[in-house]
């Protein structure tokens, strides 16, 4: 089955190519055998109607003329002779031979004694007018043109007459057609190849929205805001295609209000969180003061990083080109400024088109990571391919247990408490680079050994 094509179009196209290949081999076998049957059938019907016409001629004729009539009726393909007595053996009573015999019943005005002596092939180049199966041989033709003609079947029959004569006729039948009708194939063949692309035309016409569909379900976990299915074709796709965008529209919807409700909530948390740092200002003890005021520092950064992640997804950024390496630069400047020793390889050659706020926000996400749990040291590779661009940013941290790795994209997601402590954060980092990455067609792996750090690669298509 390596040979079955995959797609819906390709296996529409090969099932109704080999379905036809098939039926026009056999209309053509059909078509030439019931040519050569024809033929044949159409040679025995004159042989036999010729036999009866000169048998009507010489039974009406004077006893005396016959043999000129017989000299002057002996003409290819018949030969006649009234010289040969009646035969009494070697008939011939083959289905072919009494087929022929009452078929030349039938041609007589009236009903005569027929008998077939053969019916059998002969030399097909030099044609010996004295067949074995006779006892007194026929008379050599007169016509010298008679041994350039090509017959491969004779049948000699005798007719006897009202007065007794006995009339032998030596019938010589040309060979069957071998050639092959070049345009009835041509003509088929034609017919085969206009329904072949015909073929192609209408299943193409009817997968390209399927395809279209495909791309559209794909494309819609990446951008939310894409440009809806046109709703044309047959009215199945037209359904569907109607009921994709119906869906987009829910979830887009669902979506901004999901945004604007926490929005909203944050906004409201907000609030009576700044009125209670101003109260805090007031008569309470330094201890308490600091307690509390740390308890509302954690809640403002939760409801900020749940805003990021909520925002991290949507694409209200506008997409211009961006400069890959001078982005990079000013996050390497930022991590030095906290510490971080960064080794640099590769560059990119051009501009990427991305959300640039977004995209410093995911690299800045995994290279704090990378800060915090690799001791301060990062490796930063850029690899540029012609349709992708692929950031590696390695730390010499613990690493992250096998079990972990796909977890960790997960909101609110930490580790265990040996490493979480020391974050302090919400676990929403790397959701947001995640999330980033996936809005921008891209992708991101983490790679890791325990004991030997992480490497975290950020896949991002040029287009």
């Amino acid at each position: 089955m390596r040979l079955w094509p995959k797609t819906l179009f390709g296996q529409i196209v090969l099932a109704l190519f080999g379905v036809l290949l098939i039926v026009q081999l056999l209309g053509v076998w059909l078509l030439i055998d019931e040519r050569g049957r024809l033929n044949y059938k159409l040679l025995s019907e004159y042989a036999a109607q010729r036999m009866a016409g000169i048998t009507s001629v010489l039974d009406e004729a004077e006893p005396a003329e016959r043999p000129q009539l017989v000299k002057a009726l002996s003409v290819l393909p018949t030969q006649l002779s009234i010289s040969v007595p009646w035969a009494t053996d070697n008939i011939d009573h083959s289905p072919d031979a009494q087929t022929f015999v009452a078929e030349a019943l039938q041609q007589l005005p009236q009903p005569l004694e027929i008998q077939m002596l053969a019916l059998e092939r002969i030399d097909p180049i030099v044609v010996d007018m004295h067949p074995p199966v006779l006892k007194h041989p026929l008379p050599p033709p007169d016509n010298n043109g008679f041994k350039k003609k090509l017959f491969v079947r004779s049948f000699i029959a005798q007719i006897r007459l009202h007065d007794g004569t006995v009339v032998t006729f030596n019938h010589m039948l040309p060979a069957p057609a071998t050639s092959l009708p070049y345009r009835l194939i041509a003509l088929l063949v034609l017919l085969g190849a206009s329904t072949t692309v015909l073929s192609i035309w209408a299943v193409r016409r009817l997968t390209r929205p399927l395809a279209n569909f495909a791309d559209a379900a794909t494309g819609l976990a990446q951008n939310l805001n894409q440009p809806p299915l046109p709703e044309a074709g047959p009215k199945e796709i037209q359904q569907a295609a109607h009921a994709f965008n119906t869906m987009q529209r829910d979830i887009r919807r669902l979506v901004d209000t999901r945004a604007q409700a926490l929005s909203a909530v944050s906004h409201d948390l907000r609030l009576p969180i700044t009125r209670m740092r101003l109260r805090l200002e007031g008569d309470v003890t330094a201890e308490v003061r600091e307690k509390l005021q740390g308890d509302l520092t954690e809640m403002d950064t939760m409801i900020g990083h749940t805003l990021d992640f909520l925002r991290a997804g949507s694409s209200s950024e506008a997409v211009v080109a961006v400069n890959l390496d001078a982005l990079l630069d000013s996050l390497v400047e930022d991590m030095e400024e906290l510490g971080a020793h960064i080794t640099r390889e590769g560059h990119c050659t051009q501009p990427i088109k991305a959300r640039p706020h977004a995209l410093r926000r995911c690299f800045g996400n995994l290279l704090d990571n990378a800060r915090f749990y690799g001791q301060g040291q990062i490796h930063l590779r850029i690899t540029d391919f012609t349709t992708e661009i692929r950031v590696d940013i390695t730390d010499n941290g613990p690493g992250i247990p096998q079990s972990e790795l796909d977890k960790v994209f997960e909101p609110y997601f930490r580790l265990e408490a040996s490493r979480a402590r020391h974050t302090g954060g919400t676990g929403l980092g790397l959701s947001i680079a995640k999330a980033i990455a996936e809005n921008h067609g891209g992708r991101i792996l983490l790679t890791c050994r325990p004991g030997e750090g992480t490497m975290a690669t950020v896949i991002i298509p040029r287009t």
